[in-house]
């Protein structure tokens, strides 16, 4: 909005200069004390204004935006973007930064900003504060750049400083970018490719070096590489960026480094390059001021030295830091022992090794809801200082109670080959028992499976205590072989496999009775709608219950982690205007003040505050809404509601016959596999069809057609809905239509069922 803002045309009407700067039908809203009250000559003007306005024209000598300013040491950047090439445009000028109103404002203007940052193209211009308002200065207005212009300042504008905008017109930009990573899951590894004009290509990994992926890295705000290597080259994959790339590491963009064509216009090294980047890396052991093989545990997080917390630091992470240090074995682990006052704040994320990593970076990481970690608690590791030294393996005889002075000796002085998973569960914590035994992953038979079994399961991992020991393959069958059955735990053991049992490979089962836990720090992430999918209340388990999360501060690198995670696309936003949320007020909010890193590879590695119940307001909680949202699959006309999404056929009456389910736009059936009558029982109350009165397995109401879409259903027999019950995955079964799963519910009752005595409400032919 400016004083006097001519379309090209003096005098021409403004609808068509302001559709072509906002969209047509776009409705810009204006603050209460800006809003038209009056128009001269076609345009509009501010009550109150018109008088100032001639005034300023009678004394203007020269029109504010032919100007055109010099540049010196003023500075350009983006901010509140996912990446340094999306954001609020900001200057650096006379020492303050200040903002870009959007009048004018177009994709040439946006093209001289990408440019000038090394962004590549611009893909958008954003206009009213699209990424939020800035503070302080203005500094530009009335914008108006060719788009060939090498600094946005040089481009004509009203003058430093001189506006007539507030801060929610602020200007940004979307850029292409010159360089991404893709294929790896996160936008922090993958594919090194870049872009010139609309396609990216990808880079070959012929001398392609590490500085060159530090480079990448610190880019994309991915922290620093820990990994490069090469993946051949697929027909598919077309064809290969011609230069080879020569990187100082100094660089602040991959596009600046230095480049060499590639002999005869054409890089033939028959492979791409993979770049992982991390927050996590170099880690050393400090002792008396200088780095040996014992000391106190310091990582470079995200640019910064940090001592790690020695809560939940154990002998498998300590032999990962010795090994990677070339120090030997870790030999013990006090906790403090080389404390330095004064140093900087205690790093309390968790990490939770195997023992068998190359790095500390590649172990799992927990730094949700950690609390800060108490001073003086710094994890210590004192290494062997043998580089060829290797522990001896563990003999599993005279096992011990788990955390006893005799079990932690042990840990501490031998190795063993075995490692311990939980597998299909949506976290470490939770899943199908899974072990590795002579080079490879098996499963447990869930023949006398329990409470002391699981509880072995989750204190080995690091997990707390079990909440449920899950039996008929829960998280699906696993792979072959079955290595133990008739498991019998006191649940004092240190180690799954110094329990009784029948014996390495010895056991009468098959996979789908497969073992599987949950403990009590199991995470789980989901979205809560009616009618969406990708969007609703987010919601975490936690300490066995769902819960709120509460949105501050919810940035958009937060957003996009959560998204991702979920499957839900790679961006999403906050949705302020859902109001407060429906139902019982008195579930729990379980977190607040979660802030991700572009590294973060899910929510569990990102920094929060502790969990606490009641972590906010029920004005508080986030209602997210993902890239990939859309109405959730109805067999009729949106929205739904899950009773529609549900049906009984071939049966000899509405409340009996084959269960089919309505997924992904087709009708469906569900396996007979785990099919009991609590399942049967969620059938018939989410259809109003009463108690159930039998579950019926082996196509009892004929075989069905079409895809099989549940199988392996465990219900508690209370859940509201079928959908709400364990199952495996969509669409994954090994079943045929023969087995398709079938129910007879007793219906709903009246004055004649109930004369006939019956103590159910059945059907009488």
């Amino acid at each position: 909005m400016g004083l006097y803002n001519p379309p090209p045309g003096v005098g021409g009407p403004l609808k068509k200069y302001e559709d072509s700067r906002y969209g047509a039908g776009k409705l810009r809203l204006l603050p209460e004390d800006m809003r038209v009250k009056r128009t001269i000559n076609g345009h509009c003007f501010p009550q109150g204004l018109a008088v100032f306005l001639f005034s300023v024209l009678a004394s203007a000598q020269v029109p504010h935006w032919h100007r055109s300013l010099s540049s010196d040491s003023r500075q350009l950047r983006l901010v509140n973007g996912d990446g340094p090439c999306a954001g609020r445009v900001e200057i650096l000028h006379q020492g303050s930064w200040g903002t870009v109103c959007d009048d004018g404002w177009d994709l040439d203007d946006a093209q001289v900003v990408c440019r000038q940052l090394g962004c590549g193209e611009a893909f958008q211009a954003m206009f009213a504060a699209y990424f939020g308002r800035g503070s302080d200065h203005i500094w530009l207005d009335d914008v108006e750049c060719t788009g060939q212009e090498s600094h946005l300042w040089k481009c004509p504008s009203q003058g430093w400083g001189r506006h007539d905008c507030w801060h929610g017109e602020d200007a940004g930009v979307i850029c292409s970018g010159f360089v991404h990573l893709v294929g790896g899951g996160r936008p922090c590894s993958g594919r090194v490719e870049v872009r010139s004009g609309g396609d990216w290509t990808p880079v070959s990994g012929g001398n392609f070096t590490f500085p060159n992926a530090q480079v990448i890295c610190a880019e994309l705000q991915c922290g620093k590489a820990v990994s490069v290597r090469d993946v051949p080259i697929r027909e598919s994959d077309g064809r290969i960026w011609a230069e080879e790339f020569r990187c100082e590491g100094q660089e602040t963009k991959f596009q600046f480094c230095p480049r060499v064509a590639c002999p005869g216009g054409s890089c033939q090294h028959g492979a791409t390059v993979h770049v992982v980047c991390s927050a996590y890396t170099e880690v050393r052991l400090m002792k008396n001021g200088t780095s040996q093989c014992e000391g106190q545990v310091e990582m470079n997080i995200s640019g910064e030295r940090r001592t790690l917390c020695a809560t939940h630091w154990t002998m498998a992470n300590a032999n990962v830091v010795c090994r990677q240090l070339g120090c030997g074995v870790a030999v013990s682990t006090p906790k403090g022992a080389y404390f330095v006052e004064g140093g900087d704040q205690i790093w309390k994320a968790h990490f939770h090794c195997s023992g068998t990593e190359s790095f500390l970076w590649n172990c799992s990481m927990t730094a949700l809801g950690i609390p800060n970690c108490t001073p003086g608690n710094t994890a210590s590791v004192i290494c062997s200082g043998n580089q060829t030294q290797a522990l001896p393996p563990c003999n599993d005889s005279g096992s011990g109670p788990a955390g006893s002075a005799a079990s932690e000796k042990r840990a501490a002085n031998c190795s063993d080959s075995r490692q311990l998973r939980l597998v299909d569960g949506g976290s470490r914590c939770a899943g199908r028992v899974e072990i590795l035994h002579q080079g490879s992953w098996g499963t447990v038979c869930d023949d006398s499976w329990d409470l002391n079994d699981a509880h072995v399961v989750c204190r080995q991992l690091g997990c707390g205590e079990a909440l449920h020991a899950t039996v008929s393959a829960h998280f699906g069958r696993g792979p072959d072989p079955i290595w133990l059955d008739d498991v019998e735990c006191t649940g004092q053991e240190s180690h799954l496999w110094k329990c009784p049992s029948r014996g390495w490979g010895r056991h009468d089962c098959w996979h789908k009775e497969d073992a599987g836990v949950i403990c009590s720090a199991f995470l789980g992430l989901r979205l809560v709608s009616d009618d969406q999918d990708c969007a609703g209340w987010l919601e975490i388990f936690y300490n066995g219950t769902w819960g709120s999360v509460c949105h501050s501060p919810m940035e958009a690198t937060t957003l996009s982690v959560i998204c991702g995670q979920l499957g839900c696309g790679d961006d999403g936003t906050l949705n302020a205007s859902v109001g407060v949320r429906e139902g019982p007020n008195d579930r729990p909010r379980w977190l607040d003040g979660v802030r991700c890193r572009k590294p973060d590879d899910s929510l569990w590695q990102c920094p929060s505050d502790p969990w606490k119940n009641g972590s906010c307001s029920e004005r508080e909680e986030a209602y997210v809404v993902c890239a990939d949202m859309r109405p959730k699959s109805c067999p009729s006309a949106a929205p739904c509601t899950d009773k529609e999404k549900l049906r009984l056929r071939g049966g000899d009456t509405e409340c009996s016959g084959r269960v089919e389910v309505w997924h992904n736009g087709s009708w469906g059936t569900v396996c007979d596999d785990s099919w009991s009558l609590a399942e049967a029982e969620v059938v018939c109350q989410q259809l109003g069809c009463g108690s159930a009165l039998q579950a019926l397995p082996e196509a009892a109401f004929g075989p069905g057609n079409g895809r099989i879409w549940l199988d392996q259903v465990q219900c508690r027999g209370s859940e509201s809905s079928l959908w709400a019950c364990a199952a495996q995955p969509w669409g994954q079964s090994n079943c045929k239509h023969e087995e398709d799963a079938g129910v007879r519910c007793a219906g709903e009752c009246d004055d004649q069922h109930m004369g006939l005595g019956l103590t159910e409400c059945e059907f009488v032919p």
